[in-house]
C-alpha cells in the first residue's frame, strides 16, 4: 500500500483490509508524508503489526509501489490505494480466479463493474491508453490503468519497477505481459474522489503512461 498524505483515510482503509477473511501480511509504504500519517503508521505497526517502511524524501507513487514490492514475503500480492477509492471486499473476487487456477495473475476493472464520482475525462483518457495497450501487446484489457493488480509473490521480485511516478501502472502490465502471464479480470466497485478530495492524477500524466507502454513494448 502506497501512501502518501492520507492521515485522513489511512486508518479506515486498514481496518477494511483487515476486515477481509485472509490470511495477509500488510506492507504500507509511506511517500514521505507531511500530514502526520507516518505517525499513525507507526501505531499501526505496534498495535497491528502492520510493516511500514518510508521514504525520506518524496519519490512518487510508483517509487513507494517498488519498495512495497521489494518487501513482499507472501505467495499473492494485491497492490491497495490508501485513499478509499477502492474496496478491500473486492478481495475475495479478485483471489477466487488464483484459486480456481484460472489465472495467476488478476486485474480488478472498474468498467466492468460500478464505479462512481469518475470524471468524464479520467475515463475517457483510460479507455484511451488502455486501447494503445491492448494493440501494442495483442490483449483485450479494459482497463489499464486500475490499481487492483494482484499477482504472484515471485512476480513482485521481478518487476524490478523504474518508473518512480505514474508510469508504474503500465510498466508493470507490460513486464508482466512480457513475462508470459495472462491477466484476467473481474468487475470490482470503484468510488473515485475528486481533485477538492485529493485527487492528484492530471491529464499530462497520460503522456507518460502512453510513453511507458511504448518504452516496454520495443526497450524491455
Amino acid at each position: 500500500m502506497p501512501v502518501y498524505n492520507e492521515r485522513n483515510h489511512i486508518q479506515e482503509i486498514l481496518e477494511r483490509v483487515r476486515a477481509v477473511p485472509v490470511e495477509m501480511e500488510i506492507i504500507c509504504v509511506d511517500d514521505c508524508s507531511a500530514d502526520g500519517t507516518w505517525d499513525i503508521l507507526q501505531q499501526e505497526a505496534q498495535d497491528h503489526g502492520v510493516r511500514v517502511f518510508r521514504h525520506e524524501v518524496n519519490q512518487g507513487k510508483g517509487a513507494a509501489v517498488r519498495t512495497g514490492l521489494a518487501q513482499v514475503r507472501g505467495q499473492v500480492v494485491i497492490i491497495q490505494d490508501a485513499d478509499l477509492e477502492y474496496d478491500p471486499g473486492d478481495y475475495l473476487n479478485l483471489l477466487q480466479p488464483i484459486k480456481d487456477g484460472k489465472s495467476k495473475v488478476v486485474y480488478g476493472s472498474r468498467f466492468l463493474g460500478s464505479r462512481q464520482s469518475m470524471s468524464a475525462a479520467n475515463a475517457l483518457g483510460n479507455r484511451a491508453l488502455t486501447i494503445v495497450a491492448n494493440f501494442l501487446f495483442g490483449v483485450r484489457l479494459t482497463d489499464l490503468e486500475t490499481c487492483y493488480k494482484v499477482f504472484p509473490g515471485e512476480v513482485a521480485h521481478r518487476l524490478d519497477l523504474i518508473s518512480p511516478r505514474w508510469g508504474f501502472d503500465p510498466e508493470i502490465t507490460a513486464k508482466i505481459l512480457r513475462f508470459g502471464f495472462s491477466i484476467h479480470e473481474v468487475p470490482i466497485s470503484y468510488r473515485g474522489r475528486t481533485f477538492a478530495e485529493g485527487k492528484n492524477i492530471r491529464w499530462q500524466d497520460g503522456f507518460t503512461v502512453l510513453l511507458t507502454l511504448i518504452r516496454f513494448r520495443f526497450f524491455p
